[in-house]
């Protein structure tokens, strides 16, 4: 990064730790977003292929727990099966279309994964897009704008299948290849994995908000 854009960013991250939230950063290159990550990796960033950076602060606590119940959930299907490996919220995607993005649970098959190389997967962010990505609406997220990032970061760059679960609504919504998203209404209801992540079933109603 310019010296210039280097004290604009930093004095951005600087609001963001003070304030929570998120802030935009326009028109940074590939390599300043990575030398930026690389600089604050406590935040969570993602890029979008125009340019613009997105860097959030930590998530909450009850976003945190959610996160790492489904995260868990997946990795024992994981564990029991030997199938794909699970990949943390801090993980980036490096998609097709050019953005670069984080989602809160994402799974990579084992033929997936088998065509990257080892250092691939060590050094870099993912060069593809998952098999299966999941993501939880937190209070502050706007449930439209996570809808656009469904259709246009995950499901046109490649995804099989994508949970957006909402919290707030008790609503989950269920993306397949070229298809309209389905709505589930209620968390007394069940997710299943279908035929990318076979035999996983997730049960709503850890997700529910605490009384």
């Amino acid at each position: 990064m310019s010296p210039g854009t280097a004290v604009k960013v930093d004095n951005l991250v600087e609001a963001i730790l003070r304030m929570g939230g998120e802030l935009t950063v326009k028109g940074l290159s590939r390599q300043q977003f990575i030398t930026l990550s690389e600089q604050y990796p406590g935040l969570r960033m993602e890029r979008e292929k125009n340019g613009n950076i997105s860097i959030m602060t930590p998530v909450k606590g009850g976003s945190g727990f959610r996160e790492n119940r489904l995260s868990t959930r997946i990795t024992i299907w994981r564990l029991q099966t030997g199938q794909g490996e699970v990949f943390s919220p801090s993980t980036g995607f490096d998609l097709p279309g050019g953005a670069v993005k984080s989602p809160d649970v994402a799974w990579l098959s084992n033929e997936r994964l088998a065509q990257l190389s080892p250092r691939q997967i060590e050094e870099g962010f993912i060069p593809m897009a998952p098999d299966f990505v999941a993501e939880i609406r937190s209070k502050s997220d706007s449930l439209s704008r996570l809808k656009k990032k469904m259709q246009e970061s995950w499901m046109a760059n490649g995804v099989r299948l994508a949970w957006l679960i909402d919290p707030y609504g008790e609503k989950a919504y269920i993306y397949r290849n070229n298809m309209e998203p389905e709505t589930i209404i209620g968390f007394d209801k069940v997710l299943s994995g279908e035929t990318v992540m076979v035999g996983f079933i997730l049960e709503l109603s850890e997700f529910k908000l605490l009384s």
